[in-house]
C-alpha cells in the first residue's frame, strides 16, 4: 500500500517551495509550485513556520521530523550536511573525509538529497570554493542566494548574484 503524500506550496525569496509530508514527517522539498497554499497538517504548518522564520533570519537550524530514505551512504552524507552550521560551508572532500567516502560520491548524494534547504546541501561547495552543482531553483544562482542570505560576507559569492 502506498503511503499518502501531502503537499504545501510556500512563497519564498528564492521562488515557490513545495514541501511534501508522509506519515507526519517531511519527505521532500522542491523548488517549484506544486501543491495547495494552505494545509491543516501540523507538520506542514510547522515546516511553513520554520521556513518563513529562516528567510526572516529568525531561525538558522530546522527542527522538523524527517523521513529520509536512501542508501546507507546517502543517509550518512545527509546526516553530515545537517551538522554544517548556518552561514558556513564544507567541501565535498571535507564530508568525504568525515564519513570515509570520496568527493564524487558525496556530490552524487548531495544531488539526490530529497529535502534541500532543510538538509542544507547548498552549504557544500567545491574544493576551491566554487559553487558547483545545485538542483534547486535556478541551480548555482539559487545556491549563491541561499549562502548570501546566511552569510553575506562569504567571499566565494562575488559575481554570482
Amino acid at each position: 500500500m502506498t503511503e499518502p503524500l501531502i503537499r504545501l506550496t510556500l512563497d519564498s525569496p528564492v521562488g515557490p517551495l513545495t514541501v511534501t509530508a508522509r506519515q507526519g514527517a517531511i519527505c521532500a522539498l522542491r523548488f517549484a509550485d506544486g501543491g495547495p497554499r494552505s494545509s491543516d497538517v501540523p507538520v506542514l504548518q510547522e515546516a511553513a513556520r520554520q521556513i518563513s522564520a529562516y528567510f526572516a533570519k529568525r531561525l538558522s537550524d530546522f527542527d522538523l521530523p524527517l523521513d529520509l530514505r536512501g542508501s546507507d551512504h546517502n543517509l550518512a552524507v545527509w546526516r553530515e550536511m545537517r551538522t554544517i552550521p548556518c552561514g558556513e560551508t564544507l567541501t565535498y572532500g571535507d564530508i568525504a573525509q568525515r564519513i570515509g567516502s570520496n568527493p564524487r560520491a558525496v556530490g552524487v548524494a548531495c544531488g539526490a538529497n530529497p529535502i534541500p534547504l532543510i538538509v542544507p546541501c547548498h552549504r557544500v561547495i567545491g574544493k576551491d570554493g566554487a559553487l558547483v552543482g545545485f538542483s534547486g531553483g535556478d541551480g548555482k544562482k539559487t545556491k549563491a542566494r541561499l549562502l548570501d542570505h546566511e552569510a553575506p560576507a562569504l567571499p566565494l559569492l562575488s559575481g554570482l548574484l
